[in-house]
């Protein structure tokens, strides 16, 4: 067994590494950016690195700095995690080269299925099934468009090099398609550094079910069952789930048996995943179609561990060191059932926006036997613009499916996090959703149950204003009472906040604003409590600081426990599970909101403009598309707010924009806006 490793990533990948080979006594050495000089991976490593800069192809992205970082620190052996290098076959043969162990697969192997096409190739002579497509090398616009045409509408756009959802568009009809090539042309470039696509015909209703393959240097190969994947965004997954609902012995024998041949076609060692486009649950004629293999570690791969009982880095560690796998396939067994759910810094309310920024408050569930956060950050992090958002993986097992799914809503609703926006509402009401609790999965279920998971937004409930309004008051209470003991005279009645005035109560209004609406609570303070009135409504209320930011709060019979974050302006009120976001109004100091231009016509997150889509001065409607901006990872198009006239870009192609900054002065037209269609 290696006695020290280096692990070639970041991020919660690299700290689940560093965990395993803890436990085995394997020291690591982590590599890290500028950006990630204070990471949470760097913290639990033996060792670290510097690489370069925050951009990934100046650190991460950089084998020579790898491998030198190997010599240096004396490392035997890369574990490549996922993304970044963890499927380049250069790399693999680099290290080879220099006698390092690779812990994943021959480059060979990577080689053979890095192509999407190249493997669809290679999977049908082997007699995999495939799904309708194009998966050659001529890739003219007017040829592809042709075999588009020819499969017939909807069709899928995958970059070749593809994976994660990125350098992928879904075309419904032949006039989309050249403007959809572009743009996926373009992700896939910059993403994997290969503008080749294959065109596949678009299922309706189809559901993405994965294979957990492993495979030693001694010719042994299993598979460790089946996890389904069917619940995307932007074909990304978002909630994963093992084993897959529904599926019959017959057909995950079927499926196993198919990975396990695709395997052993390449010469495959190591951890792999065959993902497979399977018919909806109400089709039971136990069809399947061959989509790729990923050649490395899938993110949810601790779904696989709960319901397995192994952990697949430890595997990876033994295999990749020369020994066989644990166990033959005989011996694994399925028990119970296991979610994992990605937490995200994203707005889900709009089209899943990555966010940026500090994480003031992140107190996840407690972990357990049936409860597990893998995260790569900690309270205080920042989660930056150069990488993935995620935050963690919260994942749940439970003996059966309704249990594990009850234990996921409890999870989600302990999950606190201040600072950034994030996706755990948006979680809560996917698990919480009918067609998800009742099993009824297809990749396009986020879109089907739009109106459930994507309510019209509510007006922050008076229960939370209340407790707002008491949060302050609590720290109010308790800065003065910190100001009395630094104070030359503690006992003085001027450090008092108790709104006390001779011959009549106090009264102050408290005011908090929700996007555009204004809140304002009545406060009078009373001998031992407060009363509060908000839109007419009175309410007794007191309350105690418990810890930190968590209180109890008594709103006239009823007793509840809650938290208030203050970052600024900002205020986070975390109750009964669910999480609402205000701005403390302050009527001396008024702000505008929206600015000038509005509209979304600002950058909202640091990014590089990547194509502009109009010419200044041109008159557009509403809806047309006026630029690119790529920002993490992903492009954004940034469309007029109404009908009008584009003045002036303020930034050109390729050039990089701050967070919030104008990206162009558009005058809206009135007129026009208002004209009948």
């Amino acid at each position: 067994m290696f006695n020290k490793i280096l692990i070639a990533n970041r991020g919660e990948i690299a700290c689940r590494v560093i965990k395993t080979a803890r436990r085995m006594g394997i020291r690591t050495v982590a590599v890290y950016s500028a950006a990630d000089a204070n990471a949470r991976h760097v913290r639990l490593a033996d060792e670290a690195v510097l690489l370069g800069p925050a951009a990934a192809g100046e650190s991460y992205l950089v084998a020579d700095k790898i491998i030198e970082a190997c010599k240096r620190t004396g490392a035997e052996a890369v574990h490549p995690g996922y993304g970044f290098l963890s499927e380049n076959a250069e790399f693999a043969e680099s290290l080879a080269a220099s006698g390092i162990a690779f812990i994943g697969p021959p480059a060979s192997a990577i080689r053979a299925m890095g192509s999407k096409s190249a493997a669809k190739t290679l999977m049908g002579k082997a007699g995999v099934p495939l799904t309708p497509g194009y998966h050659g090398d001529d890739q003219s616009a007017d040829l592809l468009h042709r075999e588009a045409d020819r499969i017939g509408y909807p069709v899928l756009i995958k970059a070749a090099a593809g994976g994660g959802g990125k350098g992928m568009r879904r075309v419904d009809q032949a006039t989309d398609f050249l403007d959809a090539l572009a743009s996926c042309r373009r992700e896939a470039i910059s993403s994997f550094g290969d503008d080749h696509v294959l065109i596949e015909k678009y299922m309706t209703r189809p559901r993405h079910i994965e294979i957990q393959v492993f495979a030693d240097t001694l010719g042994n190969c299993v598979y460790l069952f089946e996890r389904d994947c069917s619940v995307q965004r932007r074909h990304q997954k978002v909630l994963e789930e093992a084993p897959a609902p529904g599926m019959s012995a017959e057909r995950r024998r079927a499926m196993g048996e198919a990975a396990v041949a695709a395997a052993r076609a390449v010469g495959y060692v190591g951890a792999g995943t065959v993902e497979f486009i399977t018919t909806h649950s109400d089709d039971q004629d136990g069809s399947f179609y061959f989509m790729e293999m990923n050649t490395r570690l899938q993110v949810e791969h601790p779904v696989t561990e709960m319901i397995t009982g192994q952990d697949l880095i430890e595997w990876q560690l033994r295999v990749a060191a020369g020994q066989p796998l644990p166990l033959a396939q005989e011996q694994l067994q399925i028990r119970g059932h296991a979610l994992e759910a990605r937490i995200y810094a994203e707005d889900a309310s709009k089209g899943f926006l990555p966010a940026s920024g500090r994480l003031v408050r992140l107190s996840p569930p407690a972990d357990s036997l049936n409860v597990r956060v893998d995260s790569g950050v900690e309270e205080g992090d920042e989660i930056t613009p150069f990488y993935d958002p995620m935050i963690a993986k919260l994942i749940v097992w439970d003996e059966t499916r309704p249990a594990a799914l009850a234990r996921m809503r409890k999870a989600l609703a302990d999950y606190q996090v201040a600072g950034v926006t994030t996706n755990i509402d948006f979680l809560s009401r996917l698990v919480a959703c009918p067609a998800f609790a009742g099993a009824d999965l297809d990749t396009g279920l986020i879109e089907r149950q739009a109106e459930f998971l994507f309510p019209a937004t509510a007006s922050v409930p008076r229960d939370a204003l209340l407790v707002a309004t008491v949060g302050e008051l609590l720290w109010e209470q308790h800065a003065a009472r910190l100001a009395a003991k630094t104070s030359g005279d503690p006992w003085s009645p001027w450090h008092a906040r108790d709104g006390w005035r001779m011959n009549l109560s106090a009264a102050r209004l408290i005011g908090f604003r929700d996007g555009d609406s204004l809140s304002e609570a009545l406060v009078r303070y009373q001998r031992d409590h407060w009363q509060i009135t908000i839109n007419g409504q009175s309410t007794l209320a007191r309350g105690k600081k418990l810890d930190d930011d968590r209180f109890a709060v008594e709103l006239d019979d009823r007793r509840l426990i809650a938290s208030v974050v203050a970052v600024d302006e900002k205020r986070s009120i975390f109750l009964n599970g669910s999480t609402y976001s205000l701005l403390r109004d302050d009527p001396l100091h008024l702000v505008e909101a929206g600015g000038a231009l509005g509209g979304g016509l600002t950058a909202p997150m640091p990014g590089k403009v990547v194509a502009l889509l109009t010419q200044a001065g041109q008159k557009v409607e509403k809806g047309t598309p006026l630029l690119i901006l790529e920002a993490m990872k992903m492009e954004h198009t940034i469309t007029a707010p109404a009908a009008g006239i584009v003045k002036t870009f303020c930034y050109a192609a390729g050039e990089q924009v701050g967070d919030g900054a104008a990206l162009l002065e558009f005058e809206a037209n009135p007129t026009a806006e208002s004209r009948t269609p």
